[in-house]
């Protein structure tokens, strides 16, 4: 299994924060990996959304994002060609007109990954992610 965890406070509301982080079919726009995202299925709160991403190589995967207007969004595996199990959520809350965001990931994978190589593949792209999401934030609330 490999998790990761990480805390950014961002320069604007947890509402805006959230409309960034809950427009899935935006993701290609600045999140570099991500290829292709859309939503296959709405069910109330629920989306099951469609991945494909390119890192090393190309692959698939549809995830069950669940929506908490402003405060939270959390997902689990659908399907997919890569993971066994995949989970997570951004956890908003409002820091002074700010938003301090907690991302959290675990994931297992369905070929064996060596522990160090799988925590490195959910760890490398962390900083690069945040910083994406950081320029998005800029770009729309800047």
């Amino acid at each position: 299994m490999a998790a990761a965890t990480t805390t950014e406070t961002f320069p604007c509301s947890p509402e805006q924060f959230f409309n960034i982080v809950a427009d899935y079919e935006k993701y290609p726009e600045f999140l570099n990996e991500v290829k292709s995202c859309k939503v296959i299925e709405t069910k109330g709160n629920k989306k099951l959304v469609e991945f494909q991403v390119s890192m090393i190589k190309t692959f698939t995967y549809r995830l069950w994002m669940t929506e908490e207007h402003n405060k939270r969004v959390s997902w689990t595996l659908d399907s997919g060609d890569v993971f066994k199990t995949s989970s997570g959520s951004w956890d908003l809350e409002d820091s002074g007109g700010k938003t301090k965001a907690k991302y959290a990931v675990d994931a297992t994978f369905k070929v064996f990954v060596p522990g160090p190589v799988a925590k490195a593949l959910v760890n490398v792209n962390l900083p690069n992610m945040m910083k994406a999401y950081q320029d998005r934030v800029k770009k729309q609330y800047g």
